[in-house]
């Protein structure tokens, strides 16, 4: 007797067609662009690749741009009206459409990055880990804007980096 498969595939109206089996792993295109002027990057880019698929939920097109304090404070003051380089910001397209790809383009000042690390006493890599994952998470639709959503956000962070062994940055 032939061993049946462990998936359950659904029949569709062809001889033996069937639908494929879903995914478990979302598709990401990703496109890392790093401004000379921003400096050295702590972690290369197979692994910022990496933190970025670990936090995904569905697939994604994304840009990731790697800028320096001037770039990052025009980008701040130009659509926040903060006139300051902050650490990450997240332009995140209309995805409205069911089974569409994420679209969004994430910015990290480098620079911001590694003086906040500073400022934590934690690494560079660790801090860069996790405005990526913040970044990816904000491209999906999650914000911290009050208690509840912070909170959930905070939790899915801590979960993505926990696989890297990185310590929960809200501590």
């Amino acid at each position: 007797m032939p061993t049946m498969p462990r998936r359950s595939a659904t029949a569709s109206s062809g001889a033996g067609a069937r639908r494929p089996a879903a995914r478990s792993t979302p598709r990401l295109a990703l496109s890392i662009q790093h401004d000379a002027v921003a400096g050295e990057c702590p972690a290369d880019h197979p692994q910022i690749r990496r933190w970025a698929r670990a936090a995904l939920g569905r697939d994604a097109v994304l840009t990731l741009r790697l800028v320096g304090r001037a770039e990052g404070r025009r980008l701040n003051a130009g659509f926040r009206g903060k006139d300051y380089a902050t650490n990450v910001l997240t332009f995140a397209y209309d995805a409205s459409v069911d089974g569409a790809p994420i679209e969004a383009d994430i910015v990290i000042c480098l620079p911001v990055v590694a003086s906040e690390a500073r400022a934590q006493r934690k690494a560079a890599r660790d801090h860069l880990a996790h405005l990526v994952v913040h970044g990816v998470l904000h491209a999906q639709g999650m914000d911290h804007e009050d208690e509840d959503e912070a909170r959930i956000m905070e939790a899915r962070e801590t979960e993505v980096l926990r696989r890297f062994r990185i310590a929960d940055p809200y501590l």
